[in-house]
């Protein structure tokens, strides 16, 4: 079935609903959370300011609802649905529509990215589901999200960091921009260790880079001098894979090692790899 991208959830709520269709009111308890919401962490002061305005106003707009058993799943408005259970409210007004589970974790991550209200790793595994679990190509999670696709990249490239940076990436004490830094050293330890100077330092992401630049400088003194053709090697199969490549060359053996970033990404490099010449 042909993947509706780009849309968002104006392609499931027409502009003028209200006087088309209206939402239609259903019992809150019939409905179940978002299976594929990609958001974990709700921002608890956010939450506490919607439940006082819709104690005070009451509720503006309906959530987007699709049925689910005798009840209905939630795809968008979860915060509304939250702070109105918060309130004790015994019935909700939804739109329901029928869609895919691809549709519903592509709608939620749109409205969740739209509204700002998603840490970058949330992010990140929003679209390695939408890649693995749905077969959505990096072209396709880009058109969808409405952004480049070397920011799609990069954002799942955030998955390859140490589970530690990943948390305080989701905790907001290091940016994207400092994980895009630390990404450039060779190892776990060293990017944690950097991480760690950066927070500790309140380092900005261009002093990050600095860091991490001479970080670079300080191991590439102390590693064994590589012969000139292995560099030159390494060169070659970077330009034509399009990723990182490093060989350790030994007097009878040795290997390759091909970073890939994502189930995309490593489709892609195998397909260069497996090309007729």
């Amino acid at each position: 079935m042909e993947k509706r991208l780009g849309k968002g959830i104006g392609a499931l709520i027409p502009e003028n609903f209200e006087q088309k269709t209206g939402p239609q009111t259903v019992d809150i308890e019939k409905i179940i959370p978002n299976r594929y919401q990609p958001r974990k962490k709700f921002d608890q002061a956010k939450l506490n300011e919607l439940v006082e305005s819709i104690r005070e106003k009451g509720i503006i707009q309906p959530v987007l609802v699709r049925p689910h058993g005798d009840g209905y799943e939630l795809i968008a408005g979860e915060r509304r649905f939250r702070a109105m259970k918060e309130l004790g409210f015994t019935e909700i007004p939804v739109i329901i529509k029928e869609v895919t589970d691809a549709d519903s974790l592509e709608l939620s991550l749109i409205e969740n990215i739209q509204r700002e209200e998603l840490n970058s790793i949330e992010e990140a595994h929003a679209y390695k589901q939408l890649s693995e679990e749905f077969n959505f190509s990096q072209d396709q999670i880009s058109k969808a999200v409405g952004k480049d696709k070397s920011t799609v990249s990069n954002t799942l490239r955030l998955l390859s960091l140490p589970a530690l940076i990943q948390k305080h990436i989701e905790e907001n004490t290091l940016t994207m921009g400092h994980a895009k830094a630390i990404l450039a050293l060779p190892s776990d330890t060293a990017k944690i260790r950097c991480a760690k100077k950066i927070i500790n330092q309140a380092l900005s992401v261009r002093q990050a880079e600095a860091l991490v630049k001479r970080h670079g400088t300080i191991a590439a003194r102390q590693a064994p001098a590589k012969d000139e053709n292995i560099r030159s090697l390494e060169e070659k199969l970077q330009h034509i894979l399009g990723t990182r490549v490093s060989i350790s060359h030994g007097k009878k053996r040795g290997k390759i090692e091909i970073e890939y970033y994502s189930n995309d990404d490593l489709d892609r490099i195998m397909h260069i790899i497996a090309k007729p010449s």
